[in-house]
């Protein structure tokens, strides 16, 4: 296997790993208004967060970047919430097919600007698995073509479950929204409350 497979391989799992779900949830929470009907609007959607999460990853792991690690954990979870807030005030129109409907144009530079923050999230995973490796163009190649590939694989399982369930099973589009963007909220906030970091500054035990 070579350098860049091995890369590609460890970007794919890691954004996979049910353990990190942070990402996950985050991916979850930019798709859950949209169905495969519309996915043209979740590529550039993806397209701006995956532009951001680049940036960052890019200039972190080569050094030219570096922010606290624990405020980029802290910032994530919140990323999250906020993206999982705005479900809730998506306007549905009157059909899925419609080509009518609009999505709020502040949804793209959000998930670009979250994108950044989620790359140097990325980015402490890459560092670590480099150490001291002088040659790291083909890692963060590599890395990153894995993050990609997952992120779709992710992004088309919503999709898909979003279709069968609002158009084949019928239900409410609001009522699948609202719920699953609850649920990542919910799950968003726990993350924040269990956080050390975040408990160390409310001056909470982090027993």
């Amino acid at each position: 296997m070579s350098e860049f497979q091995a890369y590609l391989q460890l970007g794919f799992s890691h954004i996979t790993d049910s353990n990190g779900y942070d990402h996950i949830l985050f991916i979850m929470a930019l798709c859950t208004v949209y169905t495969l009907i519309d996915w043209k609007k979740v590529v550039i959607l993806v397209t701006a967060f995956t532009i951001g999460h680049s940036i960052t990853l890019a200039l972190a792991t080569m050094g030219l970047v570096s922010i606290n690690r624990d405020w980029i954990e802290l910032l994530i979870p919140v990323t999250i919430m906020i993206t999982a807030s705005l479900n809730f005030f998506y306007q549905i129109p009157k059909s899925s097919f419609s080509k009518k409907e609009q999505t709020s144009t502040l949804r793209y530079p959000l998930a670009m600007f979250f994108g950044l923050i989620h790359g140097l999230g990325f980015s402490n995973y890459l560092k670590t698995l480099l150490g001291k490796e002088a040659q790291i163009f083909n890692p963060l190649l590599g890395f990153n073509v894995g993050l990609e590939l997952g992120q779709l694989i992710i992004v088309f399982i919503i999709l898909s479950v979003s279709f069968v369930l609002i158009e084949l099973m019928r239900i409410q589009r609001i009522n699948w929204i609202n719920i699953l963007s609850g649920i990542i909220f919910g799950m968003a906030f726990s993350l924040i409350l269990n956080n050390p970091f975040f408990r160390t500054l409310m001056g909470m035990s982090v027993n």
